[in-house]
């Protein structure tokens, strides 16, 4: 068996609301990296549909915006990641969006907790907070007529196939094998997630190419000539952020996607098939790798 059994594939159909005559008065959501690109224009933009957001970030920059709040966090710590499950209101939230990304620098980083930096950001932080807000997200909605949701952002469906032996990239590194980890780490963790937590929805957002932030360590840093021709370049050649979340919230709260738990969905919003590497034994296996390196962060800083 190649899939995962049951995974809802690029047949999937659903239609579309438009964006003006969505109402999300009373919804509660949570968006993970919500201080800029994407996150940030996601936000925005639920929130003026009104959706009381939450932000979970470093700086806060919708201070005035109305139905916006900041929950402040530093998400290449482990620590702050738990510390952020842990004081969510998650019985009450409708959806969790988990937006937070980088990209490694030449270099290897590593953060303080010993956790190579791209991995610890967009990825290993995401779950972190799963595991403490998976048991009790939801639980006290009033009147649901749906589960609670989880979109993980990432680069589902590209087949990108992570070192399970390597995770942490401690043994050799290059940046963009490094990232790979990172990529299929979060597709991985939809597919987990949509077996693993039955009481909530999985989902997986693969929005290609968009101007951000994220490429910032790659191109020499935001003030350099280069991050600025590159962005510049992109942000000529593809769509917006805020065209991104005119498209894809739609989606967030359909219907008609409400049975297809462990989807992926490409920057159009037309659902696309996992990568074939991803067979139960690989995403079992991916887990457990993870689950391991969180469990060294918690217990070397429980003797610290």
């Amino acid at each position: 068996m190649s899939r995962f059994s049951g995974v809802p594939n690029k047949n999937l159909i659903w239609k579309p609301v438009s964006p003006e005559r969505l109402d999300l008065s009373g919804k509660r959501v949570v968006v993970v990296g919500g201080t800029g690109g994407i996150g940030r224009a996601l936000s925005r933009f639920m929130a003026a549909r009104g959706a009381q957001v939450t932000i979970v970030g470093r700086t806060f920059r919708e201070a005035d915006t109305p139905r916006i709040s900041f929950m402040k966090a530093d998400l290449e710590l482990m620590s702050e990641a738990l510390r952020i499950g842990q004081n969510l209101p998650a019985e009450e939230l409708d959806q969790v969006v988990f937006t937070t990304g980088i990209m490694p620098g030449p270099e290897r980083a590593e953060t303080s907790e010993g956790i190579e930096r791209d991995l610890a950001v967009s990825y290993l932080s995401r779950l972190m907070i799963l595991r403490e807000i998976g048991p009790r997200l939801g639980k006290k909605r009033t009147n649901p007529i749906s589960k609670p949701r989880v979109f993980v952002m990432g680069m589902p469906g590209t087949n990108a196939k992570g070192n399970i032996e390597d995770l942490n990239s401690e043994k050799t590194f290059s940046p963009m094998p490094a990232h790979m980890n990172t990529v299929a780490g979060n597709e991985a963790l939809v597919l987990y997630g949509a077996r693993q937590y039955r009481d909530i929805n999985f989902y997986g957002l693969n929005p290609g190419l968009i101007k951000s932030n994220i490429r910032s360590n790659m191109s020499g840093g935001q003030d350099s000539i280069r991050y600025r021709i590159t962005e510049g370049m992109i942000g000529i050649l593809t769509i917006s952020a805020d065209t991104y979340a005119r498209r894809i919230v739609p989606l967030l709260f359909s219907t008609d996607i409400e049975s297809a738990s462990g989807a992926f969905f490409n920057q159009k919003a037309i659902a696309i098939l996992p990568s074939e590497s991803m067979t139960p034994s690989y995403v079992n296996e991916y887990m457990e790798a993870s689950d391991k390196l969180l469990m060294r962060v918690l217990q070397n800083a429980s003797t610290t």
